[in-house]
């Protein structure tokens, strides 16, 4: 989701309540100022449409449902049937912790001023929602219109709950579970709110000259997650690959896919979903929602067409797996351009990522010998990136785009600085979450290793995780 004001009744934690919020005391920042009362007198008086407030709402259920069945079943079939219980339970328990996580501490450290430290992470002073309840509102991207907080919140916390399952992908069938839940609780803690922060906190419509995160002061844009979501998931499961090790048997057994059809169907899912992630980061129900709705369309089109093709001249043959990778491909490239570019620019777009993601996944992989499973960077990291970067290009009104917003301006303007000074705004984000998570997520792993041990062992995973860490079956003939 992209920036927006945050309501400016900020809550104040208690010092027990900051006693018992052990995973982000590491922060040990200074609580955010609260806002003066000349501030707070010269808000505007926001308002609130019923229209956009259950869109949000939709959008939420939307992003649930790319996470639970759809990411799920879309990474459950690319298993081997002796291992499709396990991901699927680690996607819904994944879901599960970070929700519970976002609303203790992870909204406040995502998007409330973090004092010295407001480049990298907010504060505390909404821990616990401290502060908020059915009274406060966040501001959307039109001066004074606003939707109730909470909705905001809730929207958040489903980017918060598919982003870390997102991860698990690259190193399934081999990982334990306590260690998929110690890595998502530390992961989310230390690397994904501090990266959302740094991408999306501002002042908004109303004060879009305050305090912003590390990215978003270098000017570059992201609509609703090319690098919060896809390049910090991507390279952390890359990381992650290469850490816990290549499955028992990598090269010489077996290890096709047990049901496409399952991938399919999450894939599809996956799809329908992405239009609550996409569109709904806009928060209003307007013009611009439409924009990334069409865009969500076209881009996922173009891709799933660019692979099939692609494919066809370097195996002989369009693959389900190849159209279906194409689709997220196509959905991954378009996060960070949504509300951004025009629709002949998505379609651009579409047809760019697939062949070079293609390339990292049936190249690059087999060059350097890691073991991706479902193939998280090659899609989500490289797609997350190709993204970032052709937003600063398609941004460009003469390309269709819809310009970057001066908010300085009476009547919001849209203009835009330049190819090359866009393209490195994006850059410098790019190179900021590839370190931020690349080298935060090895640290963590480390950890986890040490703590519980990253990998079970070879014997359970040759009967399947499914059996060893679960007691139960996919599937009984």
């Amino acid at each position: 989701m992209s920036s927006f004001k945050l309501s400016t009744s900020l809550g104040r934690v208690s010092a027990a309540a900051a006693a018992l919020l052990a995973p982000a005391i590491a922060f040990a920042q200074e609580a955010a100022p609260a806002a003066t009362e000349a501030v707070v007198a010269a808000a505007p008086a926001m308002t609130v449409d019923k229209g956009d407030t259950t869109w949000m709402m939709l959008s939420s259920i939307l992003v649930l449902l790319m996470t639970v069945p759809g990411l799920a079943l879309f990474y459950g079939g690319l298993m081997r049937t002796k291992n499709m219980l396990s991901v699927l339970m680690q996607v819904l328990m994944i879901a599960a912790v970070a929700m519970i996580i976002w609303v203790t501490y992870g909204y406040s450290l995502a998007f409330t001023d973090g004092g010295s430290l407001n480049s990298f992470v907010g504060g505390f002073s909404k821990v616990f929602l401290s502060g908020v309840d059915v009274s406060t509102m966040a501001e959307s991207f039109s001066k004074g219109v606003a939707i109730p907080e909470l909705i905001f919140v809730i929207f958040q916390m489903t980017f918060a709950a598919i982003t870390p399952g997102l991860i698990i992908g690259a190193f399934a069938e081999r990982i334990k579970f306590s260690a998929v839940i110690l890595f998502t609780i530390l992961w989310l803690t230390f690397i994904y709110f501090p990266l959302a922060h740094m991408v999306w906190f501002w002042g908004g419509p109303s004060a879009y000259d305050g305090p912003t995160g590390l990215i978003f002061g270098f000017g570059a844009i992201d609509f609703a997650g090319g690098t919060v979501v896809h390049i910090n998931a991507g390279i952390a499961g890359l990381v992650g690959a290469i850490m816990v090790g290549k499955r028992t048997g990598f090269g010489k057994d077996m290890m096709a896919p047990h049901s496409m059809t399952m991938t399919m169907i999450g894939a599809s899912l996956l799809w329908v979903g992405w239009f609550g992630f996409n569109a709904g980061s806009n928060l209003e129900a307007n013009a611009y929602a439409v924009l990334a709705m069409i865009n969500t369309f076209v881009a996922t089109a173009a891709a799933i067409i660019s692979w099939s093709i692609v494919e066809t001249f370097g195996r002989g043959k369009a693959s389900m797996l190849g159209a279906a990778s194409g689709a997220v491909a196509g959905l991954v490239v378009i996060t960070p351009a949504a509300g951004f570019v025009g629709p002949m620019g998505a379609i651009v777009m579409g047809l760019i990522v697939s062949p070079v993601c293609y390339f990292f996944v049936s190249t690059v992989k087999n060059k350097f010998g890691y073991d991706d499973t479902a193939d998280v960077f090659g899609v989500h990291c490289i797609g997350g990136i190709i993204g970032a970067l052709l937003t600063g290009v398609f941004v460009n009104p003469a390309l269709g785009g819809a310009g970057i917003v001066d908010y300085s301006t009476a009547d919001f303007a849209a203009s835009y600085a330049g190819t090359a000074t866009q393209v490195w705004a994006q850059f410098k984000g790019v190179i900021v979450t590839l370190l931020w998570s690349g080298i935060g997520s090895a640290i963590l792993y480390k950890i986890v290793d040490v703590i519980v041990g990253l990998r079970v062992p070879v014997e359970a995973e040759r009967e399947g995780l499914d059996l060893s860490s679960h007691g139960e079956a996919a599937y009984h003939s």
